[in-house]
């Protein structure tokens, strides 16, 4: 039983959820050790739906470090995404991929991420990526971006008016080839600008709903103003120093977006 239990909050479905999906990101601007994520996931492995390796951080460990994380996260039902390494991998060539694959799948992950920030990726080739994913035995994730060069940390985006129906055009194209989910890059649109393009997130919606739909939103700010303005059942990436906070907002138990109104107190008689 939890604390408090008789204060009402918007409890979470049971995972495994189809929505109000959360992951979070592992090492990378902070080290994720062993001690340190099994500790998290006891306090709020419930919260946690996917694990994400940002920045390709699993190349820097050793094999037995890695599947001693992902069993333990697969014991909290929590699914180990590979982050998007994948773009670094294929500048090696296709069996590089191929061996790529396979070793995630050795690994212990269950989710690849493709995101093509710093390469080109051809149409076809795209739907072959992921449908290759797929035959392994994973699910694809695919990113999509408003800008070129996202992931790589550029101070400031100059994204107003820019056009966004590639964005739409490539969702189409990795669902339609397959993609279980589509992870939508923060930067150009939340992160790095002078003024957030939520229109192009409220276009994204309009088109796909939000089940196939994961928005980056590490900072505090833009977390709020998904669930504020979508919902609790927005999917949502973020750090792992964030799920807390975020799952407070889904169930409503702080930071509402309006204060709660007046209480008149009576003694117990």
């Amino acid at each position: 039983m939890k604390a408090f239990s008789f204060v009402e909050i918007k409890e979470l479905p049971p995972k495994p959820r189809n929505l109000g999906l959360t992951e979070i990101r592992g090492s990378y601007y902070t080290v994720v050790t062993p001690t340190y994520l099994k500790e998290l996931l006891d306090i709020a492995g419930e919260y946690v739906d996917i694990f994400k390796y940002a920045g390709g951080s699993m190349r820097l460990h050793q094999v037995g470090i890695v599947k001693k994380i992902n069993s333990m996260l697969h014991d909290y039902g929590v699914e180990v995404s590979t982050g998007g390494f994948t773009e670094r991998v294929l500048v090696q060539g296709p069996e590089a991929f191929y061996m790529y694959l396979e070793e995630a799948k050795d690994l212990g992950f269950d989710i690849v991420e493709v995101s093509s920030g710093f390469i080109e990726i051809d149409e076809g080739d795209r739907i072959e990526i992921v449908k290759a994913i797929k035959k392994t035995g994973l699910k694809a994730k695919p990113e999509i971006t408003l800008v070129k060069g996202a992931g790589g940390g550029l101070e400031e985006w100059e994204t107003e008016g820019l056009p966004y129906e590639h964005m739409i055009r490539d969702a189409k194209l990795y669902l339609e080839a397959g993609a279980y989910m589509v992870m939508v890059e923060s930067e150009g649109i939340t992160e790095g600008v002078r003024k957030p393009r939520w229109d192009v997130v409220e276009a994204l919606i309009r088109e796909f709903g939000l089940e196939k739909l994961m928005f980056e939103a590490a900072e505090r700010p833009v977390f709020r103003r998904y669930i504020y303005t979508f919902g609790p059942h927005v999917n949502l990436f973020i750090d792992h120093s964030q799920i807390l906070e975020v799952t407070a907002l889904r169930t409503e138990l702080w930071a509402p977006k309006k204060p709660w109104g007046k209480v008149y107190f009576t003694k117990r008689p």
